[in-house]
């Protein structure tokens, strides 16, 4: 019996071959790329690769979320055009109620504004920044449309942020053209970009409420929306509506490609006879898909 099972046991392969079992490890590594062809003791077999495998996996989540990316991308730069427009084709109390019912959109508003801004070789509140630094900084600030309040967080100044909506307590959520800030009470007005309502000539009347006597208006307007030749405003009429509202031109800044800056001061003596401005329409910014 036991000189049987011995037999039994000699004529079993203990392998298929170099050759066909190299070429079994192909097949396997075809299916799966998992495995690799590997001699151990003369005989070539099957291992696992799990560094192979590995690496596969790798790559190909890789390409799934860069497609994914570029799907997010895409939707949020649809989704800010949208939230863009709406403010620039409404008042300022719609877009107080708009938002204040989902502020979630307003993230979705200033996640899109920081990338259209990452493109500007330079940034209007920088430069607004920069003049601030070289007054006093006694001087009281009141920020219309403050988005992050990185004003605020770069000046010694007092300065009152204010916004449509406010995750931060440093931040005043209201109306542009109804703010809770005292009657001259504050000796610099800033409007950075942030001229956008149907009544922006209400934001303006606003800051003049709020600036003392001899206060400073310092507007930054992206350069299109001042550019007659494609329907923007007239910056001489502009300026002169602003002069009529109770303010003296100090000095324009037309230099930068992307934005103007105006300067404005209050005059001492407000105007005892008031007469209908005639403000000219300003070109809504809008961006165009990419």
């Amino acid at each position: 019996m036991k000189k049987k099972e011995h037999r039994r046991k000699r004529k079993r392969p203990n392998h298929l071959g170099p050759k066909k079992n190299e070429m079994l490890a192909h097949e396997e590594d075809t299916k799966t790329n998992n495995y690799e062809v590997k001699e151990i003791g003369g005989i070539c077999v099957n291992v696992h690769n799990d560094e192979s495998a590995r690496r596969r996996k790798s790559k190909e989540p890789s390409k799934a979320s860069s497609f994914l990316d570029k799907m997010r991308a895409r939707l949020s730069g649809g989704h800010f055009r949208m939230l863009n427009e709406k403010l620039y084709t409404c008042t300022g109390e719609e877009a107080l109620n708009y938002f204040q019912g989902d502020p979630s959109l307003f993230e979705v508003y200033h996640a899109g504004y920081k990338t259209q801004m990452a493109n500007w070789p330079d940034q209007p509140v920088n430069v607004i920044i920069n003049w601030l630094k070289r007054q006093s900084p006694s001087l009281v600030v009141a920020d219309f449309g403050c988005g992050d309040a990185h004003l605020a967080k770069s000046v010694k100044n007092e300065v009152f942020s204010l916004d449509l909506v406010s995750k931060d307590p440093n931040i005043i959520a209201c109306d542009m053209s109804n703010t809770p800030l005292g009657s001259s009470s504050v000796d610099v007005a800033v409007f950075c970009l942030s001229l956008m309502g149907t009544n922006f000539q209400s934001y303006l009347e606003e800051a003049h409420r709020v600036l003392k006597p001899c206060g400073w208006l310092l507007i930054a307007e992206v350069k299109s929306r001042f550019d007659p030749n494609t329907g923007g405003a007239d910056p001489v009429k502009f300026s002169n509506a602003i002069c009529e509202l109770g303010f003296d031109s100090m000095s324009q800044d037309f230099s930068n490609k992307m934005f103007i800056l105006l300067y404005f001061k209050k005059k001492n003596k407000p105007s005892t006879q008031k007469k209908e401005i005639e403000w000219p329409v300003l070109k809504p910014c809008l961006y165009k898909r990419r």
